[in-house]
């Protein structure tokens, strides 16, 4: 078996615009390949949306603040609430606008958002 390396684009976008950028991603023919929430520190979360196209992949990442809302993308990926649903699970992020909101009971877990930085 050949190994063939894929290089990955990533583009760091401000929160306020993942909504149209997804959209712009649509219109250009990507399907969502997934999205996924990492704390960087006790202040601010990275969350990455990756997107391909003819196995190209092509990510966009946005930084926010621990308690930040950000849009959601369900309007226009509908299995974007299963990602969304988790990371608000998992880390307390609110998503705007959700076309299916399970309001952080999507997982059951041990302790409401274990991965959300303690103060």
């Amino acid at each position: 078996m050949e190994y063939v390396h894929v290089e990955q684009n990533f583009e760091t976008v401000d929160a306020s615009q993942i909504f149209s950028r997804a959209a712009d991603m649509k219109a250009g023919g990507y399907r969502l390949g997934q999205m996924c929430g990492v704390v960087l520190d006790d202040e601010t979360y990275e969350i990455i949306y990756t997107f391909d196209k003819d196995h190209q992949l092509f990510n966009l990442k946005i930084d926010i603040p621990i308690d930040a809302e950000v849009e959601s993308i369900t309007k226009i990926y509908w299995p974007a609430f299963i990602y969304e649903n988790e990371i608000q699970d998992l880390f307390g992020v609110k998503f705007n606008h959700s076309e299916l909101d399970y309001g952080g009971t999507f997982f059951k877990v041990a302790e409401p958002t274990p991965w959300k930085p303690k103060k």
